[in-house]
This record gives C-alpha cells, sequence and structure tokens, in this order.
C-alpha cells in the first residue's frame, strides 16, 4: 500500500456553494516541490478532518490532485496520490450499482444513501509524475468514484434526487455549528479517516 507524505498543515476545507468545487479542475502540468507541499497538506487536512479521500479544490486549490487513505481489507482498501486522474467504472451488463451511505467534507456531518457503481479504477500519475492506477471494490471504489468527480465540477448532491438532497442540506444546516468555517483547523487528525 502507498502511504501518504507527512508533515503537511491542516487546511480551511471548502463548503460546498463555492464557485472552485462547481467546475472542473485544471490539469497538473509541474511536478514540483510546491505539488509536493500541496500533496502534504491535502493529506493533513484529510486526516484531521477524519476522511478518507480529499480532492484539491475542497481546500480550495483549483488542481486535478486527490489523495486517499482507506481502510479495508483488499480490493477495499488502499491509499495514494492521483493527478489528472481519468474514472473507469463497469458499463453495460456488467455495470452494478451499490447503495451505500455518503457524505463529503465539503458539506461536513451529512449523510445520505447514494448509488454508484460497485467496483471503480482510477488512472493518472503521483505527485512525482509517475504513471498509477488504483483500482477496488466498496469503500475504496466509492471513494476513487467520490474524488474523481469533484475534480470534474460534480459534488455527489448532484446525482441525488430533490428530495434526497433536501434531507441532505437539513442534515448538513442541523449540525452547522458543530464545522466552523476554518474547520478541520485545530481538530485533532483521525486515527482512522471514515468519509470520502
Amino acid at each position: 500500500m502507498t502511504s501518504l507524505p507527512p508533515g503537511g498543515t491542516v487546511r480551511a476545507i471548502v463548503r460546498w456553494g463555492d464557485p472552485v468545487l462547481h467546475r472542473a479542475s485544471r490539469p497538473v502540468e509541474s511536478f514540483d516541490g510546491e505539488l509536493a507541499d500541496l500533496v502534504a497538506d491535502m493529506a493533513a487536512t484529510m486526516y484531521a478532518a477524519e476522511g478518507v479521500g480529499l480532492a484539491a479544490n475542497q481546500i480550495g486549490v483549483d488542481l486535478a490532485v486527490f489523495v486517499f487513505d482507506c481502510p479495508g481489507v483488499g480490493d477495499d482498501a488502499g491509499a495514494g496520490v492521483v493527478c489528472n486522474p481519468t474514472l473507469e467504472v463497469p458499463i453495460g451488463k456488467d455495470r452494478q450499482l451499490i447503495e451505500s451511505e455518503e457524505g463529503c467534507l465539503s458539506l461536513p456531518g451529512a449523510f445520505v444513501t447514494c448509488a454508484r457503481p460497485d467496483h471503480a479504477a482510477v488512472r493518472g500519475v503521483d505527485q512525482l509524475g509517475s504513471p498509477v492506477r488504483h483500482a477496488g471494490t466498496g469503500l475504496l471504489a466509492r471513494c476513487l468514484q467520490h474524488e474523481s468527480d469533484h475534480l470534474s465540477g460534480t459534488v455527489f448532491a448532484d446525482k441525488l434526487s430533490k428530495k434526497v438532497r433536501r434531507r441532505l442540506y437539513d442534515e448538513a444546516a442541523r449540525v452547522a455549528a458543530d464545522f466552523p468555517a476554518d474547520w478541520p483547523i485545530g481538530a485533532r487528525p483521525a486515527e482512522s479517516p471514515a468519509t470520502p
């Protein structure tokens, strides 16, 4: 399993509604120290927020890169960095949707059931520019899809019916006081991440 770079600084997570979350991110073109620092900050922020994935636009950076660390066994686990991802999901008769609870660090504290393909793979490059491919089922498949969607300007509420979306927003509003504008700055890093 790949490990994520340590030593980053926790940054505030941008909330749904911010334009950076609702447009496609720019491709990563420079694999330099600035990108390495960004990736370390993304990992630190993801862990502080107790998440399993985080896209750069979720901390306000318009670049096509995400980090992830999904606990589990075999195809349900993995960690890594993906720049300029291309998502692959089953199509046709091979496509099976699984309904599972999903949340987003950019709408913290709210969860609803969302149907997604049961398997996913992502191709791209890591922070050094080396080719990578990550694939899995379960939470890992959901995470790879969720973070790839972020980089194309899609939040998972875009996949929900109006009724379910309203329930999600109502739940987020009920817990909003628990997540100040600079969250998760000041939060204690989690031992085990849980939310994409």
